[in-house]
């Protein structure tokens, strides 16, 4: 009885804290404007903004030039930016307005420029007098159809290039962003996968619907707001998640269940998780379109510079709301009686059932909130980088070699192979080019499985 009582207060005492974490992260975002800040900061000049996402299907170069002797930085207008190709060619030309932004379509559609090299440069002669850029061109690789983004500081003679370290701090910060958004999704396909044994293929659509739930409360008439600030997203967000568990909830009733009562083999019906994806994929292009989507708010914000390194409001509630998000799950599946009935159905769903556990009814939940944090996970991609109709579908792989990687069906194994998944990708680009940043992530999962094959906490403790 003691033991229960205390187990009741450590799980009170979680959800007391994720509630007052999740309050002040609300408090936070919601305070910080939804697009950059245009305000001049005297009669001449004007701070540097951020450019806007385009909402189309072409390839844009979104770039913004800002001379950073001032605090804070301020727009460099009237100069002239030039787009080639790997010809020399020009194929785009554009002036930085008065916020120093400026916008490049590429010619032709989105797929012509997949796997291209495009340098962007600007013209020296009209930059203001007294000032040089740090550096006066960029060459960019296309390996995804999203818009690119380009700076270019100038002022006094600076640095050209970062040093190794500040470029490591830099991509970490992105990292752990990445990070946390897959150990979300990962921890929920463990869940599942632990329980029930299905190798779930449709796990990244219940990703992606989480980013469309979030996109389709963002696109209702009218804001919501709250004390005068707006946090239609923030909630859009919460709706995700809230969304993404009923969906998970409605994937088992009509379709696992019944399958599981058949007798269907494991293999049949990762062969019908498969069928799933690609109806779901088909659908949601569909109704939401193939274009690139952003959502209203906190698409352009402004970064804090903290030495070197720039971090976004965005970023930090990402990595805190996530982090907090995390514990609060793994602290409900291991001091909780549904936990324990959990782990108990994943080693032993006959044993289990024999002591008076409702399985069907443990694996039901387990669907609801696999789901509910896969569509959180989609959610928060979206806000950080912006989503399509395979959103899911392109990290899916990432999110089955995390879970492999930190030993299937463990507490803490998909949340650990996460973070080595996410973090290695972003780092391992300081050595090679980005585009194969994930075959990187993917070989380095074959090389500890070639030496642990249970993964890094294979035999920790069993979840389901």
């Amino acid at each position: 009885m003691f033991i229960a009582t205390r187990r009741r207060s450590r799980s009170a005492a979680a959800l007391v804290l994720l509630v007052a974490v999740l309050g002040a992260l609300l408090a936070i975002l919601a305070a910080q404007p939804a697009h950059a800040d245009t305000s001049t900061a005297d009669d001449e000049a004007v701070r540097c903004a951020l450019v806007k996402p385009t909402d189309d299907d072409t390839i844009s170069i979104l770039g913004r030039i800002c001379d950073r002797r001032e605090k804070p930085p301020i727009a460099v207008p009237g100069v002239a930016v030039t787009v080639e190709d790997e010809d020399g060619n020009v194929i785009g030309e554009a002036t930085s307005g008065e916020d120093g932004t400026f916008v490049i379509d590429l010619p032709g559609t989105a797929i012509e420029h997949l796997g291209k090299s495009y340098t962007v440069a600007l013209d020296e002669s009209t930059l203001p007098e007294g000032t040089k850029p740090e550096i006066t061109s960029r060459t960019l690789s296309i390996n995804i159809d999203n818009d690119q983004t380009v700076l270019f500081p100038i002022g006094d003679v600076g640095p050209s290039k970062p040093s190794k370290f500040t470029e490591a701090l830099q991509l970490a910060v992105g990292g752990l962003v990445f990070s946390v958004i897959l150990a979300m999704a990962a921890l929920g396909l463990s869940m599942i996968f632990g329980t029930t044994g299905l190798t779930n293929f449709a796990h990244g659509e219940l990703v992606t619907f989480g980013a469309l739930a979030a996109f389709f409360v963002d696109r209702l008439p009218g804001r919501i707001e709250v004390g005068g600030a707006e946090i239609t997203v923030i909630v859009g967000v919460f709706a995700a998640f809230v969304a993404g568990g009923v969906f998970g909830w409605l994937n088992d009733s009509a379709l696992w269940r019944p399958l599981r009562r058949r007798g269907t083999g494991l293999v049949a019906m990762m062969i019908v998780s498969i069928g799933l994806s690609l109806f779901l994929r088909n659908i949601y292009q569909y109704f939401a379109g193939a274009q690139q989507r952003n959502y209203s708010q906190y698409g352009a914000v402004q970064p804090w510079e903290i030495g070197d390194i720039l971090l976004t409001p965005k970023e930090l509630i990402v990595i805190l709301l996530g982090a907090a998000v995390l514990v609060a799950a793994t602290s409900l599946l291991q001091f909780t009686r549904l936990g324990k009935a959990t782990r108990a159905v994943a080693d032993n769903p006959g044993l289990a059932s024999a002591t008076g556990i409702n399985v069907e009814r443990v694996i039901g939940i387990v669907w609801i909130g696999g789901a509910a944090l896969a569509g959180l996970a989609g959610a928060l991609l979206g806000v950080t980088q912006g989503f399509d109709f395979q959103i899911g579908f392109r990290i899916l792989l990432l999110v089955f070699a995390a879970v492999v990687l930190g030993g299937l069906g463990t507490i803490w194994g998909a949340i650990v192979g996460a973070f080595v998944i996410g973090l290695f990708t972003e780092l391992s680009t300081l050595f090679i080019d980005p585009e194969f940043k994930f075959v990187g992530a993917l070989l380095l999962l074959i090389i500890i499985l070639l030496i642990r094959p249970q993964g890094l906490l294979g035999r920790a403790q069993r979840i389901g």
